[in-house]
């Protein structure tokens, strides 16, 4: 039996694409005008020809904005797309890393806030000495002192003003309040998160808001890092899909 020629792959109009992809019409045209999809071939007529690679690279663009964001995406699909193989594969491991950091960084911050619950319970009652400078508190959470005056400004910590010069003072609820900011911080939340957050501590006068903050953190980054694996395989395939000279040596 005669070997036959493969089959030419499918071509898509720009709308048949967006149908099959479920973008707009419009946005394909943006993302291509980006180079977040590769550049695609013209009809005699003017009109786009796109085929299997815009497919993937849209369902990639689609899971990696989930991960990271639209402008992150869009960064990392024009990247992957022009760098060399090697390059383009070690930046998706790069973002890997960056989210399993993150993680790494909540758990840590769960931790910490369980040491501040603890030892709030066996603390004695505040006195004078029972308090830090700014200087010694930011030395204590390995922050600048401009730092902790930025956090005021935010509402979050309320040192007291002593001496002539009104230097800060920070009594034991106020370092408590620092370090449970500082806390946040680290695990990843932004001053509004943290602003909410230590609102409803002030208000309640307990820690769970705390907890479930910190948990909700390790479910969007868990929810981040599968959208990032399902962006990766197809981000592997849109590299195979690469011309010659762009691919493994």
């Amino acid at each position: 039996m005669a070997e036959t020629d493969a089959p030419p792959p499918p071509a898509f109009t720009t709308a048949a694409l967006a149908a099959a992809t479920g973008y707009s019409v419009g946005l394909v045209r943006d993302l291509e005008g980006l180079a977040v999809i590769p550049p695609a071939a013209r009809h005699t007529n003017g009109y786009r020809r796109f085929g299997p690679a815009h497919a993937v690279a849209l369902r990639a663009y689609r899971a990696l904005a989930i991960a990271l964001g639209p402008v992150t995406a869009r960064i990392t699909l024009r990247e992957v797309q022009a760098l060399p193989y090697d390059e383009a594969i070690a930046r998706i491991v790069a973002l890997h890393v960056a989210l399993a950091r993150g993680r790494a960084d909540a758990l840590a911050a769960l931790d910490a806030l369980t040491g501040i619950v603890d030892e709030d319970r066996h603390d004695t009652p505040d006195a004078d000495a029972d308090g830090m400078s700014i200087s010694e508190l930011a030395a204590a959470l390995g922050v600048r002192t401009s730092t902790l005056r930025f956090w005021e400004q935010q509402g979050l910590l309320t040192p007291e003003r002593t001496g002539p010069l009104q230097s800060r003072w920070y009594p034991l609820a106020a370092i408590r309040d620092a370090r449970i900011v500082a806390v946040l911080r680290a695990g990843g939340h932004r001053i509004p998160a943290v602003q909410a957050v230590m609102r409803s501590l002030r208000e309640v006068g307990d820690t769970r808001d705390l907890h479930t903050a910190l948990s909700d953190r390790l479910r969007t980054i868990a929810r981040q890092s599968e959208a990032l694996l399902r962006a990766g395989t197809d981000i592997a395939d849109l590299i195979a899909l690469r011309p010659a000279d762009h691919q493994e040596p």
